[in-house]
């Protein structure tokens, strides 16, 4: 019963935001923000399923947060950019 503790899931998505600080990359980011919002269900009393589902549904809901981060902060997919002046000049 412990692990239905919303206070739980919002301190383990804080260290995950810690996590994403030292090493960006998006997928930290999507994992403290899928489980800030299912500690935010649970301290709520919307969400009362057992773990075992808990955790698909917020693995679920991590990968969708990590599919719109992609998508609203692309980068320049790869690409070199390539300088066709000095910023001397």
């Amino acid at each position: 019963m412990m692990w239905l503790n919303g206070w739980l899931w919002i301190v383990a998505a804080l260290v995950l935001a810690v996590f994403e600080l030292l090493a960006p990359g998006w997928v930290f980011m999507g994992l403290a923000a899928s489980i800030g919002l299912m500690g935010t269900l649970l301290l709520t009393g919307l969400w009362t399923a057992g773990l075992p589902v808990t955790l698909v549904v917020t693995a679920v809901m991590s990968g969708l947060v990590w599919l719109i981060l992609r998508r609203v902060a692309k980068g320049s997919k790869g690409k070199a950019r390539i300088w066709d002046r000095d910023i001397n000049d």
